[in-house]
């Protein structure tokens, strides 16, 4: 059951049809910054995928995806997409894209399995993006340069958004804080991982957690990540502190996609290692897609944090335990 926690004293200054108005805003001025920023093409995208083609989503491997059947195909399987984090890398090849250039795109999924609370839902809305770089490129100097690019149309949009409203302040700090997840168990060796977030993007104002997926030296992860996309190694997550909840909030995952070598050291130590076999991952390790770097942006979560909501349900619309809504009603929280 989802956990609604409720600011003192919340109250949004904007009525709902205002902040229809306001999210339509933030969306097209920062898709406009992300494609300037990172030489980005818009592209379509899949809603769902065949599930024997490799291609979904894994997360953290114990997520259902949405499937149905297929009339016209003899009720062939389909599955609802969870991102599009492998697609991307296939769809740069198939459509010709070259070294230095990318694309992005409106990603929607369901994630039946999600554990909903202020800033998590069954509906996710993001902009996935991927851009194809060249083998020497596979470093950590890329990563930080385009984690900046990335951060820098976030902070262009808020300055935006600050301007059209002025009950929104600029919280975001000029540049963005670098620590890997194994140095940040080092500094908070008793904390769990989301104290841990909570406490460096506290300190900081914004963080990007590099190396999510691998094992750190407590045994623990400090996040799960699948195998196949990112390389454990050269990935993240940029998160700000969110002061309307007092929580650290992660507004992109990204990284530098695997090569031959990081997926089937992945695999194995994901214990899946007959992914290799399927079309997508057979195909990059024969070497048959273009090394990338890439991600996604939660097109709600940034609404929620420009906007100053206390809950995701007030920028997207999606389906909420009974009581959740009664409660949200009755304290100033007005869900879509």
């Amino acid at each position: 059951m989802e956990q609604l926690r409720i600011p003192n004293s919340y109250h949004s200054p904007l009525t709902i049809r205002e902040t229809e108005v306001a999210i339509k805003e933030i969306k097209d001025h920062f898709e406009r910054a992300l494609a300037k920023s990172l030489h980005l093409t818009r592209v379509s995208a899949p809603l769902f995928v065949k599930p024997e083609s490799g291609m979904n989503d894994n997360l953290n491997g114990i997520e259902r995806p949405v499937s149905f059947g297929i009339k016209e195909q003899d009720e062939a399987a389909a599955e609802i997409v969870h991102s599009l984090a492998k697609w991307k890398r296939y769809a740069l090849k198939h459509y010709d894209f070259h070294s230095g250039e990318g694309l992005y795109t409106d990603m929607s999924a369901i994630r039946r399995d999600e554990e909903t609370d202020n800033i998590h839902s069954l509906y996710v809305d993001q902009w996935d993006w991927e851009k194809i770089i060249s083998k020497e490129e596979r470093n950590t100097e890329t990563l930080e340069y385009t984690v900046r690019k990335v951060y820098s149309a976030l902070k262009d949009t808020e300055e935006f958004i600050s301007r059209r409203y002025n009950y929104i302040e600029s919280w975001l700090p000029d540049d963005i804080f670098f620590i890997t997840s194994q140095e940040l168990e080092d500094m908070f060796p008793e904390d769990t991982p989301k104290e841990r977030e909570h406490r460096i993007a506290k300190a900081k104002g914004a963080v990007f957690i590099s190396q999510i997926g691998k094992e750190l030296a407590s045994g623990e992860k400090h996040d799960g990540r699948a195998p196949d996309y990112d390389d454990w190694e050269l990935n993240g997550d940029i998160i700000v502190y969110y002061p309307v909840l007092d929580i650290g909030l992660e507004l992109s995952s990204m990284g530098i996609r695997v090569d031959e070598g990081a997926l089937k050291k992945q695999l194995k130590l994901a214990n899946c290692e007959e992914r290799a076999s399927l079309p997508f991952q057979k195909a990059l390790l024969n070497g048959e897609l273009p090394y990338t770097v890439g991600g996604g942006i939660g097109q709600s979560r940034i609404c929620m944090y420009y906007l100053r909501k206390a809950h995701i349900g007030e920028v997207q619309s999606s389906i909420w335990p009974e009581e959740i809504v009664e409660q949200a009603l009755a304290n100033g929280i007005q869900l879509l």
